[in-house]
C-alpha cells in the first residue's frame, strides 16, 4: 500500500512525502514502516497503541478511530498519515 506522509515526518522517511508499507492491518503497516524507518511509528502511536491526539489517519478516505489500528488495509489502499495544526494566540 502507499503511505502518504505530512511534512513533519518526512526526517523520518529521508524527506519522501509517499512510501509503500506491508501489512494486513494498519497495526502492521505501521510496524512495517517503522521497520524501514525507525522511530516513525512513536511519533503517530503513543505507547497504548492509540493514534497520538495531533495526528490524523486515513486509509483511503475514511478517518481511522484512534484506537482502531485492527482497520483492515489491503496492497491497493491508500494511508494517509496527517498531523494536525495547532499553537499560535488569537488576535
Amino acid at each position: 500500500m502507499i503511505v502518504r506522509v505530512s511534512t513533519h515526518l518526512r526526517g523520518y522517511t529521508g524527506g519522501q512525502s509517499e512510501v509503500h508499507a506491508h501489512g494486513g492491518t494498519l497495526d502492521e503497516a505501521l510496524r512495517d514502516l517503522d521497520r524501514q524507518f525507525p522511530g516513525i511509528r512513536f511519533r503517530v502511536v503513543d505507547e497504548q497503541d492509540h493514534v497520538r491526539e495531533r495526528i490524523k489517519m486515513f486509509v483511503n478516505s475514511a478517518l481511522i478511530a484512534d484506537d482502531n489500528l485492527r482497520v483492515p488495509v489491503n496492497p491497493g489502499d491508500t494511508v494517509h498519515i496527517i498531523g494536525a495544526l495547532s499553537g499560535g494566540a488569537a488576535a
